[in-house]
């Protein structure tokens, strides 16, 4: 795999990379603590057959800790495509989902974008995605990871926060994804140093304070009841509808290229609610409902059905052949004040 000339592209994979191995070894002690030997795996995979880079994707699937988890660090670049308006893009995107409906979800993205002329920027996510968020522990935890972030980012948590609340709302059911939500998009000083300063701290503040929520929700609560897994499946059909119609960073991924897609949509819960998923299409605007009825097509047959990765690459396949016959329904998507041009930058 050939990665990016770049010094500052070589110095932010080491930085995403950093941050990977941080996280997953924060959920291997969750899991050992609990009593399990959870142990993530990697798989890589190659842009054009690593000529334009790719990346390493650490996962853990069905076990009595872990729903999903990934943890993937990709890099692309086009040094010898000097035409290209990118140099380099380079990413951790991860999301982990406790196999406990009491022990939240967290989703974490840094990523560092150069350009051709040597600028660049960061975008900076990390969000707390709890499926029951009204108990006692639940609303401890939220407070818990808002005071880590603003701790580690406290110039511009204000603004993340707000930005991230506005990002991850879903309009069409009139709630947020989650309960904590910070977002920083093309965020650049002048200070380089201090930027990736930021981008590490806040990694390191969204992995270590969701590990030791995720740790204290197991030890606190026994085996799940009927009632809470069902709320569980609920809010998993939210997070799959939230990212598959709205999640720009999901969309822009699949457009650009479609060699990664099983990674793209590591994201997605083990299982969700067809039936609940169908009653939302009246709720979008046209022509999402178009989208919600190919989604609905790539699902298995079923009430409560399976997302393996044979159903994620049909999902990829429906979200991408959507985009590019509706094109103008990108401007529907999610966004902050700023709206990153991702796809247009891999074009000549």
């Amino acid at each position: 795999m050939i990665f990016a000339r770049s010094p500052a592209a070589h110095a932010a994979h080491q930085l995403v990379s950093a941050l990977q191995r941080r996280m997953v070894g924060a959920q291997e002690q969750v899991a050992h603590a609990a009593g399990e030997a959870d142990q993530f795996r990697e798989l890589t995979w190659g842009r054009d057959e690593g000529r334009h880079g790719g990346g390493a994707r650490w996962s853990v699937v069905d076990t009595k800790v872990f729903d999903r988890a990934s943890v993937n660090v990709s890099q692309v670049h086009y040094d010898d495509e000097p035409s290209k308006r990118l140099s380099s893009a380079t990413a951790l995107s991860t999301i982990i989902h406790p196999r406990h409906p009491h022990a939240p979800s967290v989703h974490l993205h840094v990523s560092w974008t150069e350009m051709r002329d040597g600028s660049g920027y960061w975008r900076i996510m990390a969000d707390l995605n709890p499926s029951i968020p009204d108990t006692a522990q639940a609303l401890r935890g939220k407070a818990d990871f808002l005071a880590a972030l603003r701790a580690a980012a406290p110039a511009v948590f204000d603004e993340a926060t707000r930005q991230g609340d506005r990002y991850f709302f879903i309009p069409a059911l009139e709630r947020h994804r989650g309960v904590a939500h910070f977002y920083l998009e093309q965020y650049a000083t002048a200070d380089r140093d201090a930027d990736a300063a930021l981008a590490r701290a806040v990694g390191e503040a969204a992995i270590d304070q969701h590990a030791s929520i995720v740790g204290e929700a197991l030890r606190a609560h026994g085996p799940a009841s009927i009632e809470a897994r069902a709320r569980q499946l609920a809010y998993h059909t939210v997070y799959l509808f939230q990212v598959l119609t709205l999640d720009r960073g999901t969309t822009s991924g699949l457009l650009i290229h479609d060699q990664n897609d099983v990674g793209i949509l590591g994201s997605l819960p083990s299982q969700v609610d067809r039936a609940l998923l169908a009653s939302w299409r009246s709720r979008v605007p046209s022509p999402v409902d178009q989208l919600v009825d190919r989604l609905l097509g790539a699902l298995p047959a079923g009430d409560v059905v399976t997302v393996d990765d044979v159903t994620k690459r049909a999902l990829a396949t429906a979200v991408r052949a959507f985009y590019q016959a509706n094109p103008q329904a990108l401007d529907l998507q999610a966004r902050g004040d700023v709206v990153p041009p991702t796809v247009s930058n891999h074009r000549s």
